[in-house]
This record gives structure tokens, C-alpha cells and sequence, in this order.
């Protein structure tokens, strides 16, 4: 239960946070007060402070905090279980059964406001809550949205679902019924007091109030057991929050509501047997996962993936790429514009992280799924030491790197950086743009340990990644050039070769991409000077080269005579290159056994030099086909 105590000790270190609303883009959320959840509100009534009927309006389904109880949380239809203070009409609505209410909205009611009667009574009670209190007693709630015209009554009953009948008896629907599906005495009720005299804080933003009702319902829990997160004897809870992802949320990381079948009968008793947490507890820690979720999270596809410190909740997380860690005023400097800017950039990127380091700092990865609607799991979790943590991740934004050219989502600008690519860019490379989240989602999930444990890349991930980037047929010619970017960025980290052509190496695989690479660049120069662009030799055969190099290398080398022809003393250096590249293969390996991955790192690294040289008509090809001038 490590992710629990930590997401409890989380709670516990920003209780300064509790009930301040904060914003990322347009999402407003808090770290939420124990005993309380989020609801979306359709109507808001406000209130005098002598208890008396201001004004209501109808909102645009907008989440609000607020109080609730163990059982109002986990409610279903048929169950009569009351929120504390704000809920919905049938539930508010004293005058109910004088517009066609019935027997059970009357239950409703009468629930309602003895439970309320009960938070203001108590020693912790709070004045809003005794003036929403004195105008709930009175009954009039109904009345008072139809002289404001957000109900509608038709022969003294309300009207409770628009039909086109009413058009023409009323004029224009009222703006509720097209904010509620169904029923508008399912409309969700939010209160607030009104004063002329000064502004007050609204009634679900204000701490007071928070605090008010947390303390009148912790003294109602009633029974005590041993809690295995704080080891003390305190109230249990068995239900647990959901609402965890976002406020549609229906799957719950702890439950145990089926005891008839087998969810933990043959191993326990009772369900706390197996887990045993208090409702502090409980409350805590899933309160600090949703402001968490809210506040640094990613959600591909419904799965969550989560990083952040138990002393500093910011921290580099390890899906990122290269150029989202640096910051962008620094990326267009010249001195990033090499292998080493980046390297010196990403340093200090990450070592800005180190500086609040002590004995305490640690880094919590958490990934989340839900496999059915109301189960959630925890599919990985780890905490490690924070400085640890860092070293794992500029061990890997070292390691597995190399040239990329693409465009970011949020950016439609080209950007040319060294280093390493985003764990969702790895999973696409690997699957293509089509493929289902679900594959996306795990690949994303299983490179996580690779990063912050410092394990292997999985070898089917760098199998399919090798063989689609050998397959520039089946692809736009950008994508293969990603593709093939991120392919060898997984193969340097396996094979540490690095960035820069190594001309000493005799491998074959690196020597026949190599080849390869010439090739391409000698057709792609030819098509330049007649201004034509399609695909060369080199792309068309990568499949049947990688395959059998030996016979495919003759295909590739005959067809470049008329290229030759074209180019005629221009391209004698790239002939010689061909020729002093032959001469480095051991003649036993010269021949048609299948190419490994190493093969594309040659090729990548030789047109990457070959676009560096200047000859004396043209400037080189990069992997674009383009020439620099």
C-alpha cells in the first residue's frame, strides 16, 4: 500500500492547498477537502443572510464542490441517501408534493433536512449553513423558480419534461430543460448566501464551511479497526472514492461490494481483512491523486500516467522527449543547434531539479486503467529515490539518442533537435498512426521501467520499429523519416554506437546501410538537377535489402548508371566512397545473410554526413531530398 501512504503523505504536506481553487487552461480544480466530492450543478439559488428567497439562475453544467457522506457518495437510484447540503431537486424541494410529487420524494425530503438539521445543531455548525437551513425549513423552493421562470408548472403540477405541446401553450423552452437529460426534478441544486452589505466567499469555495462540515462528520463515524496505511486504531471505511480520473468517473481503485459471489470470500471473513483503511485516510490519499490527476497528469486513451515528488510535486516526467524538457528560450540558440548544446541543455534541465535534494526527496510514478466500468487497477507503480530518479533520466536522455526533424503537436513548427524521442512517439513508430490505443497505451506503459528502472527495450517493440522503418513504401514520406529517427534512437541506446559516422566500424550490418545511403543520396542528387522528386532505389528495395543485401546491392548499384551518367564527374567522390566503404567488409560477410537493426544506423549516420559535405556544385541531400545551398 506504498502509493496510498504516499499519496496520503501528499495530502498531509499541502493542506495549504486544501480548498484554493487553481486553474490549468480553462479546468478549474482543488485539492479537495476530506468528506467532500464534486457534482455538476444545473441551478444555483441564492439566499438572504435573513434566510429569505434572492435569486436563481440556471447554470451551464458547471462541477462544483461539495459536502457528502460515505453513502450519499456511493448512491445508487433506488436508494435514499442524501447530500449534506447542496442536491438535487427532489431531494431540496419541500413544496415538492404539492406540484405532483410523490411518496418518494417526500422521503427524499424529509431525509435531507433532518441531516441537515443535525450539521446545525452540532458544536461545529457554521452561519451559511443555518441560513440555507431557516430557507430549506420553509418549503417554497419550487415556488420561487417558477415566479422566476425556471420551472414551469402546467394546471398547478410541474413540468417535469418538455414536449413540443408546450411550445405553443408556453412560447420558448426554458433554458433548464435543455440543460437536463431527463427528468428536471433530477436538476442538481447548488445554495449560496446573498449579502448586500459585502461580498461573501460562495459557499462551496469557502474554508470555513469545508472544515465545518469535515468536523461534524468525523465525530459521526462510529467503530474503529486497525488501519494498515497510519497502523492506527481509527473509524473504517469499505467505501472507497471514485470519480478519480475525472468527475464521470465511475471506477473505484478499492472496493468490495460483492459479497456474494467470490471477490474475497475462501480468503477472508469480511472485506477489511483485506484492506483495512480509515475514512481519513482514504479520503486523503484519493483526494491528492484527483488534484494530482488534475494538476500534472496524462491520460491516454483512459489510461493515466502520473509522476511527482513527495517534497517538490514538480519533477521531470520520464514519457517526455528531449525538447520538452528544455526550456524554449534555449532551443534556438546556436550553441543547441549540436549534439553537445543539447547535452549540455538537457543537463542542466535536469540538475535544476537537484538543488531542494534530501535525505526525504522521492519520485513516485503511478499508472492507472480501469478494466471495466467499475474497477480501476494499479497497472505500475514505483518510488524511488529523487536523485536516483534524475541520474535514470539523463542516463537515458544520453543514451538513447539521436537526430530528430518533425513537427510537435502543439507546434506546427519543424524543430531539429538531438535526443531522445517521447514514449507515445515510440509507440506510434512502432505501431503506426493507425494503430488501436490499446496497443499505444501498453507500449507507453512497458518503456516506462526501461527509463526509471533502467531495463532493457522490450526486443518486439525494437523488432517492429526496425522492420517498419525499413518499409518506406507503406508510409508519407515524413512519417518514415520520423520513423526512422526514433528507430535509431532505440537502437543507439542498445548498441551505444553513437550519432557520429563511425568510418573505423566493420560491421556488416553498419557497413551495407552505409552503402545503402550513398546510393540514396547519389539518385536523390540526380533527381534534384532535372528538378525531379519520387522515390529512389534505395527506398524502393529496403525490404529486399535488408533481407538479402548481397543480391539487392546489385540491383541497387546497377540501376545508378544512368544517374551516374547524369551527374557524370560530380559524383566521383560518392563512387570512390562506395569503393572505400566496399573495401572495409571482411570478404566472408559480403554476402546475403539478413541485416539487423544496425543496418539503419549506418545509413541514418551516413546521409546525416553526407548532407554535412560540401561539393563543388551542390551542398548535399538530407533525408528530406532537399539541398543546402
Amino acid at each position: 500500500m506504498t502509493w496510498i501512504n504516499n499519496l496520503y503523505d501528499t495530502y498531509e504536506k499541502n493542506l495549504s492547498r486544501v480548498g484554493v481553487i487553481e486553474q490549468k487552461g480553462n479546468q478549474e480544480y482543488t485539492l479537495m477537502p476530506i468528506a467532500h466530492t464534486t457534482q455538476t450543478a444545473h441551478i444555483e439559488v441564492s439566499i438572504t443572510e435573513n434566510g429569505e428567497f434572492h435569486s436563481a439562475r440556471v447554470l451551464d453544467k458547471i462541477i462544483t464542490l461539495i459536502p457528502c457522506t460515505e453513502s450519499s457518495s456511493s448512491r445508487s437510484g433506488s436508494k435514499i441517501a442524501p447530500y449534506p447540503l447542496h442536491d438535487k431537486l427532489s431531494y431540496v424541494a419541500g413544496d415538492l408534493e404539492e406540484f405532483g410529487g410523490g411518496e418518494k420524494e417526500k422521503k427524499q425530503f424529509s431525509a435531507y433536512l433532518a441531516q441537515l438539521q443535525d450539521w446545525v445543531e452540532s458544536s461545529s455548525s457554521h452561519p451559511k449553513i443555518k441560513t440555507v437551513y431557516r430557507y430549506i425549513s420553509g418549503g417554497n423552493l419550487i415556488k420561487d423558480l417558477v415566479q422566476e421562470g425556471i420551472l414551469v408548472t402546467d394546471n398547478g403540477k410541474l413540468v417535469i419534461k418538455w414536449n413540443k405541446s408546450f411550445d405553443e401553450k408556453f412560447g420558448s423552452k426554458p433554458e433548464l430543460f435543455s440543460k437536463v437529460t431527463g427528468d428536471v426534478t433530477s436538476a442538481f441544486v447548488r445554495f449560496n448566501v446573498y449579502s448586500a452589505q459585502n461580498e461573501q466567499v460562495e459557499i462551496w469555495n469557502d474554508k470555513d464551511v469545508h472544515n465545518s462540515f469535515a468536523e461534524f462528520y468525523l465525530k459521526t463515524l462510529t467503530g474503529s479497526d486497525y488501519c494498515f496505511v497510519t497502523g492506527k486504531y481509527e473509524p473504517i471505511t469499505e467505501r472507497h472514492a471514485n470519480k478519480i480520473r475525472n468527475s464521470a468517473d465511475k471506477a473505484k481503485l478499492i472496493s468490495s461490494n460483492d459479497k456474494n459471489e467470490f471477490t474475497f470470500r475462501g480468503r477472508f471473513d469480511k472485506s477489511i481483512e483485506a484492506a483495512s483503511i480509515s475514512y481519513e485516510v482514504s479520503q486523503k490519499a484519493h483526494n491528492a491523486l484527483k488534484w494530482l490527476i488534475n494538476r500534472q497528469g496524462k491520460i491516454v486513451n483512459e489510461r493515466l500516467f502520473l509522476v511527482w515528488g513527495n517534497e517538490d510535486l514538480d519533477i521531470i516526467a520520464p514519457d517526455l522527449d528531449t525538447i520538452s524538457i528544455i526550456p524554449r528560450e534555449n532551443i534556438k540558440k546556436n550553441e543547441t543547434n549540436t549534439l553537445k548544446g543539447f547535452a549540455n541543455e538537457v543537463s542542466k534541465a535536469i540538475d535544476g531539479y537537484k538543488s531542494d535534494l534530501n535525505t526525504r526527496a522521492e519520485v513516485n510514478i503511478l499508472i492507472l486503467d480501469a478494466a471495466t466500468q467499475g474497477r480501476m487497477s494499479v497497472q505500475y507503480y514505483k518510488n524511488l529515490d529523487k536523485e536516483l530518479y534524475l541520474e535514470r533520466i539523463k542516463k537515458w536522455h544520453q543514451s538513447c539518442i539521436w537526430k530528430h526533424e518533425y513537427k510537435k503537436d502543439d507546434n506546427k513548427e519543424k524543430i531539429i533537435f538531438y535526443g531522445v524521442p517521447s514514449t507515445k512517439d515510440i509507440a506510434y513508430a512502432a505501431y503506426g498512426r493507425k494503430a488501436n490505443e490499446k496497443v499505444i497505451k501498453s507500449t507507453m506503459e512497458r518503456m516506462i521501467p526501461c527509463i526509471v528502472e533502467n531495463r532493457r527495450i522490450p526486443q518486439d517493440i525494437i523488432r517492429s520499429i526496425v522492420y517498419r522503418a525499413s518499409n518506406p513504401q507503406t508510409m508519407d514520406n515524413w512519417e518514415w523519416r520520423k520513423t526512422l529517427s526514433i528507430a535509431c534512437a532505440l537502437l543507439n541506446h542498445k548498441e551505444g554506437i553513437g550519432v557520429s559516422l563511425n568510418k573505423e566500424s566493420k560491421d556488416r550490418n553498419y557497413l551495407f546501410g552505409r552503402l545503402l545511403a550513398v546510393a540514396y543520396h547519389i539518385e536523390k542528387w540526380a533527381q534534384s538537377v532535372q528538378n525531379e522528386y519520387r522515390e529512389t532505389n534505395a527506398e524502393r528495395y529496403m525490404v529486399s535489402f535488408s533481407n538479402k543485401p548481397q543480391r539487392t546491392w546489385k540491383i541497387i548499384h546497377d540501376n545508378l548508371l544512368p544517374y551516374k551518367a547524369r551527374l557524370g564527374g560530380r559524383a566521383t567522390k560518392l563512387y570512390d566512397l562506395i569503393i572505400e566503404i566496399t573495401n572495409q567488409f571482411d570478404e566472408e560477410d559480403f554476402n546475403d545473410k539478413p541485416l539487423d537493426g544496425k543496418y539503419l544506423l549506418g545509413f541514418s549516420s551516413q546521409v546525416m554526413d553526407l548532407d554535412k559535405r560540401k561539393h563543388k556544385d551542390d551542398e548535399g541531400v538530407d533525408l528530406n531530398g532537399n539541398f543546402r545551398s
